[in-house]
């Protein structure tokens, strides 16, 4: 008997050290999206939380799509369906953009009051951004979910989201360093919304939707 729990706890192991890479390959990139989101709102109570839930909430969505496909429900989510999530952040990207450009209008007092406390935070824009991004990781996720079996789809996720709280972290690591933390905030509004308009495109091109 000592054996066969010997033999399960190497196997949880190993699958355990292979989702930490695999999270850390197909994540990277969000270090920077998430520093933007810390920028976007400096100053401003709760931002933390809203940007580790919507993290979670965006990221759990991705893990979902992943599981049912790889348990063989593929109509959920069909193939030729991933590269249109670019719209999300297009349009996103696209209203910050819109918002940036109005903001421009306003007198010197009202931006400098606005730039101090930083702009709101939403979790469901960090969660639809976080999903949208996720295209390549289910992509990645649901043939090695389809061949780890139950255990190791159970492992990969406790994994996966054990170290969301760390890449939110990192994140915030990133955007609150002095150098960084001024080049963001003095160029935040610039580079929030075309970091996710590039992205948007992005997924769009890579994926050929439209025909692109």
């Amino acid at each position: 008997m000592p054996a066969p729990r010997r033999g399960t706890a190497v196997v949880v192991a190993a699958f355990v050290l292979q989702a930490v890479g695999l999270f850390i390959v197909t994540n990277i990139d969000d270090i920077i999206v998430l520093s933007l989101f810390f920028a976007r709102g400096a100053g401003r109570s709760g931002t933390t939380a809203k940007i580790t839930l919507g993290q979670y909430l965006g990221f759990g969505g991705i893990l979902a799509a992943a599981v049912v496909v790889a348990l063989g429900a593929r109509s959920f989510l069909p193939e030729t369906a991933v590269p249109y999530f670019g719209l999300i952040p297009l349009a996103l990207g696209l209203r910050a953009a819109w918002q940036a450009w109005r903001g421009a209008d306003d007198d010197d007092d009202d931006d400098d009051d606005e730039r101090a406390a930083g702009k709101p935070i939403s979790v469901l824009t960090v969660a639809a951004v976080t999903f949208a991004n996720g295209g390549d990781n289910i992509g990645v996720y649901v043939p090695v979910f389809a061949t780890v079996g139950t255990v190791g789809i159970v492992a990969y996720c406790v994994v996966f989201l054990t170290l969301i709280a760390g890449l939110v972290m990192a994140a915030k690591f990133v955007a609150t360093r002095r150098p960084i933390a001024h080049r963001l905030e003095r160029w935040e509004h610039v580079l929030f919304p075309l970091v996710l308009i590039g992205l948007g495109l992005v997924i769009l091109v890579e994926g050929g939707a439209f025909g692109l």
